[in-house]
């Protein structure tokens, strides 16, 4: 051990020890244990007990020559025998033939070690049964619990909202189903639930719970269920103390205040604090700031008062007004079109609902596998503070071609296949061309359209329409040509119009039977027939294909001209409403009514396809496709110039599927105005597939006072509610 320097001087004579002061009192100190008892306490060491402590120590050489000795030579203990000399002792450290080592083996005095190894073919291996795969006769072990969860009523009592079911949806115990492999798997789910526990507590405010969980006993010998419990205490429900919110300022000045759902005093609950930064995102660029960014909120929480300072940052940016639009990718069309999609014009406070308007009428137009809309800043300046915001479209086309069919069948219409072609954009921009074809027991036929959508304004459609069928009813038989053109504003299952409207021209050549009352039989005439139509609807329902609440109105007028025998002009007009009402979310009741009449013209006059019919699918179910209305003498409908229908259903859905039970009533009349008089009834019941595209229908009815000829059942399949 080295010495310190005040030691080594101090045994040098060189450092001085200080005396006491004199006439100093230094105090008196007890002796603990006197020097005689202490000496004689230890004990004496003297050679004659063992000599070989006054031997001098041998050189180490002296000493590794002695070891060496004792390592080869046979030793025998005293009181031992002799060691056989079958198991030679071999050199310690030469035993595995090394001829020198710094650590020297073990010494083998183990037989079976120094034996020869067996001939390979002569070696046998046995084989290794692993535990889990030994034959045993215990059946599997299974640990039964039942959770029991206390204390939470307190907290769930003063929320509206219900943590205990929101903490059993979650429940590791209770996803176990009361079953367990071992107590160490009950007590992980404990710990589990028990975080849990207080997750479902904070996310309501309560974030100084004390949440305890335990294993019970059953008291019952005979069950051996255990007690999974988890008791909690929930504490102080925590409040807002202050909201602070970190921004730069806006127009108007409390747009983020007014929008930021939040009250000093209320309780932090994780669900409005969500809900209100949501509508401060959603409020800012509705209201110009195109770039505005809600931060990572802080709560800090008071544990002393139960309390918490709320604070927001929010990046705000420049308010800005739409300016150009540029678009890049596989172009279905320029940034020309698409401005014609919008609605907003260049200088207008940016509002992201337009925009989010503008994604929606790109995407309804079919043409693109992808399609973006984002805001891009261009520090260009309008002069009053704000920006433009250039909106950039990123276009992916998608296949412009498409093939679809469909297939349908109606009393009294038979079985109908239908299939298109379409080229959604041969001419761009959108303009399509479409051809189909008919097949059907009672109908056949061709056509081909041209269709430009979105036709120099938004939601505008202009078409052509060349076609020729042949129609093989009850009431007609006809092969007709036909030429139109149309502009409408129509409603589609991806954009629901609330008011839609059509205008057009139409002209067409006919061969028509009819009935003769001169023969007595039908006769093949040829009428000429052209006219004009409009038609305006409305509609606040919620469901182009399935609507459940609101209301619809249409009304179309077709003034005409048939040339046979003369030039006979009349006009046809429609009126139709229906309306739906959700009883619960699973029955919806659902009326309609439907007025129809031809003015100017005699019953005879105009061509059978253009009078007006009742029955069928879309009219009075129960009845055949146009059953109803005047009989000819040989019992085949002739039409008629008026018609009234009625319709009520009771929808009720469960799952994907449904029920419905209807009634019908109407009938057709040869005077020019509905009669209400002589109506038909028809009653049934419907079931529904619910699909992605809208339900699929299956309507069977029965007419109520069936007369001779009219079938008793009548069967109708097609796509969508009957109204």
């Amino acid at each position: 051990m080295d010495k310190t320097v005040e030691a080594e001087e101090l045994e040098a004579g060189k450092l001085a020890v200080p005396s006491p002061p004199a006439g100093a009192n230094l105090p008196d100190v007890p002796t603990i244990v006197p020097d005689g008892e202490f000496n004689a306490a230890v004990p004496k060491l003297d050679a004659t007990d063992d000599p070989e402590l006054d031997k001098p120590l041998e050189s180490i050489d002296a000493f590794e020559r002695r070891l060496a000795a004792e390592q080869t030579s046979p030793q025998v203990d005293k009181g031992s025998a002799e060691i056989p000399q079958s198991a030679p002792v071999t050199n310690a450290a030469l035993a595995d033939g090394d001829k020198a080592e710094q650590i020297g083996d073990a010494p083998v005095r183990d037989v079976e070690l120094t034996k020869p190894l067996p001939a390979l073919d002569q070696f046998e291996v046995a084989p290794v049964q692993f535990a889990e795969d030994a034959p045993s006769d215990r059946e599997n072990v299974e640990v039964r619990y039942r959770l029991d969860l206390q204390g939470l009523d307190v907290a769930d009592s003063e929320t509206n909202t219900d943590m205990k079911a929101e903490f059993n949806a979650l429940s590791a115990l209770k996803k176990g189903g009361g079953k367990a492999a071992n107590t160490a798997m009950i007590n992980s789910r404990l710990t589990e639930d028990s975080k849990l526990l207080e997750t479902v507590l904070a996310s309501e405010g309560w974030y100084s719970p004390v949440v305890r969980s335990r294993l019970d006993l059953s008291r019952d010998d005979k069950d051996q269920t255990l007690g999974a419990v988890i008791s909690v205490t929930p504490g102080k429900r925590y409040t807002f103390s202050d909201i602070v919110i970190k921004a730069d300022p806006t127009v108007p000045p409390t747009l983020i205040r007014d929008n930021l759902a939040l009250q000093p005093g209320e309780p932090i609950v994780a669900e409005r604090v969500q809900g209100a930064e949501a509508k401060v995102a959603v409020a800012l660029p509705e209201n110009g700031y195109a770039f505005a960014s809600v931060g990572e909120r802080d709560i800090l929480l008071d544990q002393d008062v139960g309390n918490g300072v709320y604070t927001l940052p929010v990046t705000v940016g420049p308010r800005g007004r739409f300016g150009g639009i540029t678009t890049d990718g596989d172009l279905a069309f320029d940034a020309d079109h698409i401005q014609v999609l919008t609605r907003f014009k260049r200088g207008q406070l940016y509002d992201s609902r337009k925009v989010d308007d503008l994604r929606k009428a790109l995407v309804s137009t079919s043409l693109f596998s992808t399609v973006s809309v984002e805001a891009v800043r261009t520090n260009e300046a309008v002069g009053d503070g704000t920006e433009y915001v250039t909106l950039h479209v990123k276009q992916d086309a998608g296949p412009p071609r498409t093939i679809s069919g469909s297939v349908g069948y109606a009393a009294g219409e038979g079985i109908t296949a239908q299939g298109t072609w379409t080229h959604r954009n041969i001419f761009p921009p959108e303009g399509a061309l479409i051809v189909n074809a008919t097949a059907g027991t009672r109908e056949q036929g061709a056509g081909v359209t041209f269709r430009r959508s979105n036709a120099g304004k938004r939601d505008r459609t202009f078409e052509i329409v060349a076609e020729a069928f042949h129609n093989d009813y009850d009431a007609y038989s006809a092969y007709t040509s036909r030429i139109a053109a149309r502009v409408s504003r129509d409603s589609t299952p991806i954009w629901q119009k609330r008011w839609t409207y059509a205008y057009g021209v139409e002209a067409l050549a006919t061969a028509e039977t009819d009935y003769d009352p001169a023969t007595n039989g039908r006769k093949r005439n040829m009428y000429y027939v052209a006219g004009v139509n409009g038609q305006i609807g409305l509609d606040t329902s919620d469901d182009l294909l399935n609507p459940t609440k609101g209301y619809r109105v249409t009304a179309l007028l077709q003034p005409e001209a048939t040339v046979r025998n003369g030039f006979d002009p009349y006009f046809r007009a429609r009126l139709e409403g229906s309306t739906y009402f959700s009883v619960t979310d699973s029955l919806v009741l659902a009326g309609r009514l439907r007025f129809g009449t031809i003015q100017g013209a005699s019953l005879y006059d105009i061509a059978p396809s253009r009078r007006l019919y009742a029955g069928g699918g879309g009219s009075v179910r129960g009845y055949s496709y146009q059953g109803l209305g005047e009989q000819a003498p040989d019992g085949n409908p002739v039409g008629g110039r008026s018609l009234n229908e009625g319709s009520f259903e009771a929808r009720y859905r469960f799952g994907n599927y449904g029920v419905v039970a209807f009634i019908d009533a109407g009938q057709s009349y040869k005077e020019s105005l509905p009669q209400l008089s002589n109506l038909r009834y028809g009653v049934g019941l419907g079931g529904r597939f619910y699909t992605n595209f809208g339900p699929v229908r299956l309507d069977v009815a029965t007419p109520v006072g069936r007369k001779p000829g009219e079938s008793l059942i009548n069967i109708y399949v097609s796509i969508g509610q009957s109204f």
